[in-house]
């Protein structure tokens, strides 16, 4: 097994880049509960995410402290929504964080993403295979085919 600090998922590599949207948004760690398996806290064998971080939900699941109120904010969130931000568990963090994308990794749309930053006054990320109109374009205009005589 890999050491904590090297535990990610290699399907989104570029979460520890510079060019991470999520380090100027945060708006999920602030939008949603952050619900996972007990199994995944530190006080477990194989758990990472520091169970005083933590209040249980069920028998079986954890909740982020602060992510499960009326108005969400996940006890490990630090910095300004849409501004800076990191998360202080980063590499200990719970699948439920690891495992959500923003919208267009990978090509992917995720509605939640767009919602969540919604929810914060922040724009849906643009899709980076879409090639914007540049303002010096001139549209062609449709000609309608000539009919048969």
């Amino acid at each position: 097994m890999t050491s904590i600090t090297e535990r990610g998922n290699p399907a989104f590599p570029w979460h520890n880049e510079s060019d991470n949207p999520c380090t100027s948004c945060g708006a999920c760690c602030a939008h949603f509960r952050v619900s996972f398996y007990g199994a995944e806290c530190d006080d477990s064998p194989w758990g990472t995410v520091p169970v005083e971080l933590t209040e249980s939900l069920t028998h079986s699941r954890q909740v982020m402290k602060g992510s499960n109120q009326k108005k969400p904010r996940c006890i490990a969130l630090e910095g300004e929504i849409g501004k800076c931000v990191s998360c202080a568990i980063h590499p200990l963090r719970a699948s439920v964080c690891r495992e959500f994308p923003p919208s267009w990794e990978n090509g992917i749309h995720n509605p939640d993403c767009d919602r969540a930053r919604a929810a914060h006054g922040l724009p849906p990320l643009e899709n980076p295979d879409i090639v914007p109109l540049i303002p010096d374009d001139t549209p062609t205009t449709p000609r309608n085919p000539k009919r048969a005589a």
